[in-house]
């Protein structure tokens, strides 16, 4: 641990779970202190880590992405790079279809932030989930801040409000550092990631990628215009597709109009049909009463006539009778 540059202490606490930063940075300051040769060096170290600030959530999600899918980034960085030029070049219509990428790939990317926050052992709520969203969005709009969210060492969410460069000011730790550089094989339950010392191929460093910004050739009139241009054509796409779906309302509104009316009708009939019922019901429990009865009757009627038949018979058999 003496040995390592402050660059890659940080990279190994800002790799960490989010529970685990204090205990983290506490143990690599009491490590370079406990050295055999606790030089002036070592202690400036030290006191250096020790003051390394614990991220937010929001940023500390950002950082498990840059070390836990780097590739996620790397391509976020990508598109912003092509919605730049097309908008230097006044391209609206790419422009357009660019932003519609974005959308998904912000979305997709949030999600990718959700999983590897959980493999950390914490979940982000919507609130960190909105703020890692308008990080990535902000990455998306400067190359600074596409570096700075590369880095693994993000200490804060950044915003950008698509006209001037995203404000990194205390944005970072180790500025200067090279960025964040994964395992070639990241483990997605790692519990810490191995952080990397060299910067790979290609992979600005923060103050360089600020440094080394070209001044946009469009003047602001015309990136004003080429805005609104594509907010015209956005604005037209819009009413149409509200023109279609208010005949689609109408359409609805009338079949349900009809429906209630059809419906009314059979429940008025079905009320109907029910006393209907009733009646009838009625009726034949006193058709049925009435039917028992005369049944009844009529079987005491034909016992009284056969009793009567045997004693006329028995008295036309007696003598004198």
């Amino acid at each position: 641990m003496a040995k390592l540059e402050l660059a890659d202490i940080a990279g190994q606490l800002y790799g960490m779970p989010f529970d685990g930063f204090v205990a983290g940075r506490n143990a690599a300051a009491k490590e370079l202190l406990s050295a055999t040769s606790a030089t002036p060096e070592l202690r400036s170290r030290a006191a250096e880590v020790r003051s390394l600030p614990k991220p937010s959530v929001s940023a500390w999600a950002v950082n498990m992405l840059a070390w836990r899918r780097p590739e996620t980034l790397r391509d976020l960085a990508e598109l912003g790079l092509a919605m730049r030029r097309a908008q230097a070049a006044l391209d609206a219509a790419t422009l357009r279809s660019l932003s519609r990428e974005r959308r998904t790939m912000l979305a997709c990317a949030v999600d990718a932030a959700r999983t590897v926050t959980e493999q950390q052992g914490r979940k982000i709520s919507g609130t960190v989930a909105a703020e890692v969203e308008q990080t990535l969005r902000a990455a998306t709009a400067d190359e600074g801040a596409a570096a700075a969210v590369q880095s693994g060492r993000l200490l804060r969410a950044l915003s950008a409000d698509g006209v001037d460069v995203v404000d990194l000011d205390g944005a970072v730790a180790v500025p200067d550092a090279p960025g964040a550089r994964p395992p070639a094989t990241p483990p997605e339950n790692a519990a810490s990631p191995a952080p990397g010392t060299p910067p790979t191929a290609g992979q600005p460093r923060l103050r360089a990628v600020r440094q080394e910004r070209p001044a946009p050739s469009p003047s602001a009139r015309e990136r004003a215009q080429a805005a609104l241009r594509q907010a015209s054509d956005a604005a037209r796409s819009s009413a149409a597709e509200a023109e279609r779906t208010s005949g689609e309302l109408k359409d609805a509104t009338d079949a349900a109009a009809a429906l209630t009316e059809e419906a009314a009708g059979l429940r008025e009939q079905l009320a109907r049909a029910e006393a209907g019922l009733r009646q009838a019901r009625k009726r034949l429990e006193l058709a049925s009463a009435a039917a028992q009865q005369a049944a009844r009757t009529a079987e005491k009627d034909r016992r009284r006539e056969d009793l009567t038949r045997e004693r006329v018979l028995r008295l036309g058999n007696t003598p004198g009778g």
